[in-house]
């Protein structure tokens, strides 16, 4: 009886043996799978939502299977080997910081906001190039930009027609020249003005309103005295503080380019003459007119080569408006050349413009000055 007692007794332990190395079959191939990466499998699956959010290699890679198979490799027993491929894959999730970093890569489509320092016109110094385009919007600066040189209390904002004989008005059938015409829609517009100078001419009355007949135009007057005649520049010291006109309508140098005087020159001069104004009345607007052209009609016996003297002259002018323009003067060029070119119709003889050429040159003063009231 004892004896089959322990035969029993083995029989049990036996099956008990076996069933429980039945129970830890699913365990043990863990250990040799995560050498190979299926222990790491968890751990890319855990990564796949890194790759998912990251959606780039590096997600994929830290997250993937390969990192955290060599992590799952790690530890021999199955539940260290599972515990570090849980961390890769947490190591994987955090490519989602790094997915952020590759939306950081839009930032580099924000490079475009770079560009919109352009309109900042160079307010960072990041943009430095944009400011190098904003001066070339300050080439276009001029007697504008908001500043008002008329009086605020209503009364009559004085204007100085400085120049030679086309601002005099020179020709019988054209007295006054273009002042008629700029007083007339100036008028219109409800502008109080009044002309200064030293001379007078013109019209008693201009669509029966009283006529102001002064101006500072001298015909056969050149930018500075020069051989036999005599220059406006000597006349800045006297008749600027004399008069204090708010406004100077500046046209001068057809005489220098119908001598065909030291014409390369010519800018300085005019430049000279303009610094001469503004050191007796620092606050004046100038308003400086490219002068018009010559008929140039061979058959009258014109001189052909004037109007390229005259536009190589014209062409040089913004460039002495803007070196004061950017000292803070309040100065801008008003283009009387290309209205006239090629319209020999507007012109009376070889160098002074007709009546109708008159109103032209009026036009192009007026749209100017309405910007200064």
């Amino acid at each position: 009886m004892l004896a089959l007692l322990r035969t029993l007794l083995r029989a049990t332990l036996t099956l008990g043996l076996i069933a429980a190395l039945s129970d830890c079959s699913d365990s043990a191939p863990s250990i040799a799978d995560g050498m190979g990466g299926v222990s790491g499998a968890p751990t890319s699956a855990a990564g796949s939502p890194g790759v998912q959010a990251g959606g780039n290699n590096t997600g994929s890679h830290s997250g993937g299977g390969l990192t955290g198979g060599v992590g799952g490799s790690g530890g021999s027993p199955p539940a260290i080997g599972g515990n570090a491929g849980a961390p890769l894959g947490q190591g994987g999730a955090t490519a989602t910081a790094g997915a952020t970093a590759t939306a950081g890569a839009a930032a580099t489509a924000g490079a475009t906001a770079t560009a919109g320092a352009t309109a900042t016109a160079g307010a960072s110094g990041t943009a430095g190039t944009s400011s190098a385009a904003g001066q070339g919007g300050t080439a276009g600066s001029g007697g504008g930009n908001g500043y008002r040189p008329c009086p605020a209390d209503g009364s009559a904002c004085k204007i100085m027609p400085f120049g030679d004989s086309i601002t005099d008005g020179y020709n019988a059938d054209t007295p006054g020249g273009y002042r008629v015409e700029l007083f007339r829609l100036l008028h219109s517009s409800g502008k109080n003005i009044t002309f200064v100078g030293t001379g007078s001419n013109g019209p008693d009355r201009v669509d029966g309103v009283p006529f102001p007949h002064q101006h500072e135009g001298h015909s056969g007057w050149t930018i500075a005295p020069e051989g036999s005649r005599s220059g406006i520049s000597t006349l800045a010291a006297t008749t600027m503080p004399m008069f204090k006109p708010h406004i100077v309508l500046l046209m001068i140098g057809t005489n220098d380019a119908i001598d065909n005087y030291q014409m390369p020159n010519a800018p300085d001069r005019l430049g000279a003459l303009i610094d001469s104004i503004y050191k007796q009345l620092p606050d004046v607007t100038i308003l400086i007119a490219q002068p018009i052209p010559s008929r140039g009609d061979s058959t009258k016996g014109d001189d052909t080569a004037l109007s390229a003297r005259i536009k190589t002259y014209c062409d040089a002018i913004p460039v002495v408006v803007k070196q004061r323009a950017d000292m803070g003067k309040h100065i801008t060029v008003v283009d009387m050349n290309t209205p006239f070119s090629p319209k020999a119709s507007l012109i009376e003889d070889q160098w002074h413009p007709n009546a109708a050429g008159y109103k032209v040159l009026a036009q192009q003063w007026f749209a100017a000055l309405s910007s200064l009231f």
